[in-house]
């Protein structure tokens, strides 16, 4: 070979090999980086180049997808009874990107999921267009129309979480006002003033927030049970009918401050059980104190304060505060200065307590699946912790049963059921001067002994008269229309 085109191909080599570093640098450095590029279009397009798989609620799609006839992108996501499962789905949007279960499973619900590498070669091999998986959520379709459709009626803001107290499975998750994802599915003008008006600068009732996940709320009343709970596992008392040490008025240690109760109530020592039945701020303010901020704090973690949760969708951290002196603790105690709780964690109390002290990991996705309905991955339940012994926890079941039998929640009575629940009117806003939060926690026990739903309800309405405003007059009523509506779907 003459020196000319010895060169011509050392040249046409030296091409040859970058070529090859350039595209293996591309395929296994910079593949990642490029597909998760929200600037790169391609991604976007391909991601909607297919019907996405379903989110599947009893068997049934709460979602699909049809054909736009514009555009780059082939397929729209579309939902049913938007607003009522938008806080389990969260959204799909062409221009918007997604959020919660559509976000966090979208590998799947593309298809793009590496677990579905075989079924897609096999797709590919007999000519099959590609295919999204789906996702079977643990939810209730009856309880989730109930919570709703509850809220809805009550009107305001609110949101329920209920749980299965054996497995930790999610029932409902409801949150209102509420909004439809379908409105900005697409990538039109229309579509970005649909997500426009939802935003919370431009509606302030914020109905993109999922109140029953992000929203923190002082607990009211309701906390009296993780106080209670505290109490027993302290040794504090060892009964429910046990005098308790606690003088009416009751001032707040290192203060001249009494601590109120609602009205005049027979709350000087009385039992827990008593208590608990007329909610006296005295007795649990005094508990608190008295077993100190450390102890309540370690048994408001065991229920699950302090931690986020991941259901798979995060919810925020409840709060129970640490470095609070003696009548901050005796408030906190109540539900009230620093403490604060999402629906969901008050939903794990009353869990806890219903399945004898055991609380199990939330969780609102049973199974993946790929397209042609294979399992892909399925959850397993898995215990989080144990507040309270068996045998305190029956002593807690028997004082919430009495507060529905014969105290604040007789609204949440079913007949042939017996239900445990506690009411809370928890205050809020500079000086008390906002409406309170209505709340209701319970828990339903067939007559086989199975416990199978515990709610959490709280309602904010900022447009009632504030008198009228009660935990068993707003919040029970929704919770008993849940915990039927489960009773109900197992028979």
């Amino acid at each position: 070979m003459n020196k000319p085109l010895r060169r011509i191909a050392i040249f046409c080599g030296l091409l040859v090999l970058a070529l090859l570093v350039r595209d293996n640098y591309l395929q296994y450095v910079k593949a990642d980086s490029l597909r998760t590029d929200p600037l790169n279009r391609r991604v976007a397009i391909e991601r909607y180049s297919a019907p996405r798989g379903d989110i599947i609620v009893d068997g049934n799609p709460v979602t699909g997808s049809v054909e736009v006839k514009h555009g780059d992108f082939k397929y729209k996501r579309t939902y049913k009874n938007g607003p009522m499962w938008a806080p389990v789905t969260g959204f799909s949007s062409q221009a918007f990107g997604g959020t919660q279960l559509e976000n966090l499973d979208d590998g799947i619900l593309t298809g793009n999921d590496d677990r579905l590498f075989f079924r897609n070669t096999l797709d590919m091999i007999t000519g099959k267009p590609k295919q999204g998986g789906n996702v079977v959520t643990t939810l209730n379709g009856a309880a989730q129309k109930a919570a709703y459709n509850g809220l809805k009626g009550v009107g305001g803001k609110g949101a329920v979480a209920a749980l299965d107290p054996a497995t930790g499975k999610i029932l409902a998750l409801a949150s209102y006002p509420s909004y439809d994802p379908s409105s900005f599915a697409g990538n039109t003008d229309d579509d970005a003033k649909a997500r426009n008006k939802l935003l919370k600068e431009n509606d302030p009732a914020d109905p993109m927030l999922n109140r029953a996940l992000r929203e923190t709320y002082p607990p009211g009343s309701t906390f009296k049970v993780v106080t209670a709970a505290a109490a027993l596992e302290n040794g504090k008392y060892t009964s429910a009918d046990q005098p308790t040490d606690s003088p009416l008025p009751y001032i707040m240690p290192g203060t001249t401050t009494p601590l109120p109760n609602e009205g005049n109530l027979p709350c000087k020592n009385a039992t827990m059980r008593v208590a608990l039945q007329y909610s006296c701020n005295t007795v649990f303010g005094k508990i608190g104190a008295d077993l100190g901020n450390a102890k309540m704090l370690a048994e408001a973690k065991k229920f699950g304060f302090d931690a986020q949760q991941f259901t798979p969708v995060r919810s925020n951290a409840s709060v129970f505060s640490d470095n609070m002196n003696a009548s901050q603790t005796a408030l906190s105690s109540i539900g009230q200065y620093n403490t604060a709780a999402t629906p969901l964690q008050m939903a794990m109390v009353a869990s806890a307590v219903a399945d004898d002290g055991k609380l199990m990991k939330p969780y609102m996705v049973d199974e993946l699946e790929a397209s042609n309905l294979d399992p892909v991955e399925k959850t397993k339940p898995q215990e989080m912790s144990r507040p309270l012994s068996p045998q305190n926890a029956q002593v807690l079941q028997s004082m919430m049963e009495t507060v529905v039998e014969k105290g604040t929640g007789t609204n949440a009575r079913i007949s042939g059921v017996k239900v445990g629940g506690k009411t809370g009117t928890a205050q809020h806003g500079v000086a008390n001067s906002a409406n309170p939060y209505a709340w209701f926690i319970s828990y339903a026990k067939l007559p086989d002994g199975s416990s199978p739903v515990a709610v959490a309800v709280v309602v904010e309405d900022e447009h009632a008269n504030r008198d009228d405003i009660s935990g068993g007059g707003l919040a029970a009523p929704i919770a008993k229309n849940v915990m039927e509506a489960v009773i109900n779907s197992k028979k």
